[in-house]
């Protein structure tokens, strides 16, 4: 009974609905027609006709539900709340004085500079409208974008350009970027306009304009001797895609945990994750507890066992090779016997670079031949043959060198005017342990050549200090951090092979010196590309060192994330440079309203 009166009220008011709409609103002749027949219809039919009538319904929206999905796409939306982990803490939240890792991931975080670097290795305008080179490689002059400003509202001016730069080219502030605007002439040539002026070309200077820039109203009034006390250290304001919203700090007024939240006039676009929260800890033990108990969701700078005990267990771990060249470099001034490339040669034949990396970096590396990083040229890493074969060169090598091995002691020998040398000399390196295990290593790969090997481990500072610095080694095993801009010049000029330059192999090869030199003074991108592959084939084939590995760059993150590249970075701070892209939430729009919406976050450049 009560399905029949449904039946009569659903089909009266579809009935009236009919006469309605098709006789008032479009005056149609067959709605009468219509009517007439429904009240012709027996009980039975009306319930019929009433299901049928539903069932069209439901099925007519079902249809265009399922097209209107066909043409729904999900796009990012903000929100979502990014939680790290870092090791230490920040103390130095400035682009002028940051030492720690946590300095410069906050940093990056919040300060914009002129230009900025992306994840695929090239640099984009940032605050700078536009940056403009001269013909002879001299004048950079950089245009600031009209609508830049800081977090707090102000706008950004030449004068705040100026101010950061000469700030870091002061002395007395004693900043590690110091050493990048020596020599370098900056002028306000406009409101929104800079131009710096170099003594010589140097083709890799613009990125030096991708340091944070200060602003000027805030820190004007603060000497340099009170620069590094400055609460603003701890509680910076810059322009980068993230501001800071709350600071926890502990009972010493160290910070805890920075609460960072989206800039919204951010130039390249006002990043889609709604919170970024940094946490910081002790140690490595407390960030896999944090991991564990889920209090954070992502953490770097883990050790490869670590990862590798996380990706057992399903964390998400993205990585990708650091621009970071481990070498044993020969010093040939104190050990005479590497002043013989046979004896090079050999050394390097016998070294088995992918168990180098398996053993040390559990897979976390990438073997090399060269003194480039990986992606930085083509054909930059290793190609390994088969170890046997190599080891039966290697030993040809010393033998036509009249190094003959002692069957008593397995080491090999060579008497010369009566004098009887031992193919023996020290490794040497820091207190790291992938590095002393990759030492030991190394002395058992070389102990099947018949050479013996001292090793001597050092603490850093040591190392640094009292070895690297006075160049008092035979040979040394080390890393040697390579920029973006594949500036090779202070690691294989002959001009820097003594202090403060970084040539520690002591290297000497004028017809790569003339290149190294060619290479900063070119503005044309290929030719320095040229320049640079026909100056490490040089420096390869000479063996002053024997290239190892480039160590990765372990990330571990929510699996939710998309959008995240580390295609190459050059420092683990970078691995920020296109946050504002990331994103841990979607909305599924129109098509065409996606690409409006893709189009709105494009960088503006």
């Amino acid at each position: 009974m009560r399905m029949t009166c449904l039946s009569f009220f659903t089909v009266s008011l579809v009935n009236e609905s009919l006469k309605h709409t098709f006789s008032k609103r479009y005056g149609l002749p067959f709605t009468k027609a219509l009517e007439t027949l429904v009240r012709r219809f027996s009980p039975f039919e009306r319930v019929l006709f009433t299901a049928l009538a539903v069932l069209f319904a439901l099925g007519t929206a079902g249809i265009l539900l399922e097209i209107n999905s066909l043409f729904l796409v999900p796009v990012p939306a903000r929100g979502g709340v990014w939680q790290e982990g870092i090791v230490g803490t920040s103390r130095f939240a400035n682009p002028l004085l940051a030492l720690s890792d946590a300095d410069r991931d906050l940093s990056a975080l919040v300060y914009a500079g002129l230009m900025k670097g992306t994840p695929e290795g090239t640099l984009i305008p940032e605050l700078a409208e536009r940056v403009t080179v001269s013909e002879d490689g001299l004048t950079y002059t950089a245009v600031i974008r009209e609508d830049a400003s800081f977090h707090d509202g102000a706008p950004i001016t030449a004068d705040d350009v100026l101010f950061t730069v000469q700030k870091a080219q002061d002395p007395a502030l004693k900043s590690p970027k110091r050493a990048n605007w020596e020599g370098v002439a900056v002028e306000k040539t406009g409101e929104r306009e800079v131009r710096f002026t170099l003594k010589q070309p140097y083709a890799p200077f613009l990125e030096n304009t991708t340091l944070g820039i200060l602003p000027r109203h805030l820190w004007k009034d603060t000497d340099a001797e009170q620069f590094s006390f400055s609460p603003r250290n701890s509680d910076p304001v810059g322009s980068g895609p993230y501001r800071v919203k709350k600071i926890k700090r502990n009972g010493a007024g160290l910070p805890t945990r920075y609460e960072l939240v989206p800039f919204e006039k951010y130039p390249l676009g006002a990043p889609h994750i709604e919170r970024i929260v940094l946490r910081f800890y002790q140690n490595e033990t407390e960030i896999l507890a944090a991991l564990r108990q889920g209090e954070i969701g992502a953490a770097s700078g883990l050790t490869p066992q670590s990862a590798a005990a996380l990706g057992r267990n399903g964390v998400r771990i993205i990585q990708t090779p650091l621009p970071r060249v481990f070498a044993v470099f020969f010093n040939q001034n104190q050990a005479p016997l590497f002043a013989e490339k046979a004896v090079r040669e050999a050394l390097r034949l016998a070294v088995d670079k992918a168990l180098l990396v398996e053993k040390t970096l559990l897979g976390y590396g990438v073997p090399l031949d060269g003194p480039v990083p990986p992606r930085l040229l083509d054909g930059d890493h290793a190609e390994e043959r088969d170890r046997a074969r190599r080891l039966t060169e290697a030993a040809a090598l010393l033998d036509g060198a009249k190094w003959q091995l002692n069957e008593e002691t397995r080491v090999r020998e060579r008497t010369k005017k009566k004098v009887t040398e031992r193919l023996s000399f020290s490794l040497v390196t820091s207190n790291v342990p992938e590095l002393k295990a990759s030492a030991e290593l190394l002395k058992n790969m070389w102990s099947d050549i018949g050479a013996e090997v001292r090793l001597q481990i050092f603490e850093g500072g040591d190392l640094n200090q009292n070895v690297i610095r006075p160049r008092r080694y035979d040979a040394l095993l080390f890393g040697e951090i390579v920029g973006r801009d594949l500036d090779l010049f202070a690691f294989w000029h002959s001009s820097q092979r003594n202090d403060p330059g970084l040539n520690v192999a002591l290297y000497a090869n004028s017809a790569v010196d003339r290149l190294l030199e060619e290479a900063r003074r070119t503005q044309d991108e290929k030719k320095r590309l040229e320049g640079y592959r026909t100056a490490v084939e040089k420096i390869a084939a000479d063996t002053p060192a024997v290239f190892l590995y480039s160590p990765e760059f372990i990330y571990v993150v929510p699996k939710a994330v998309k959008e995240l590249s580390l295609e190459r970075i050059t420092i683990p701070s970078e691995r920020f440079l296109s946050v504002q892209k990331w994103f841990l939430v979607t909305e599924r729009v129109w098509n065409v309203f996606a690409k409006e919406k893709n189009s709105d976050m494009e960088p503006r450049i």
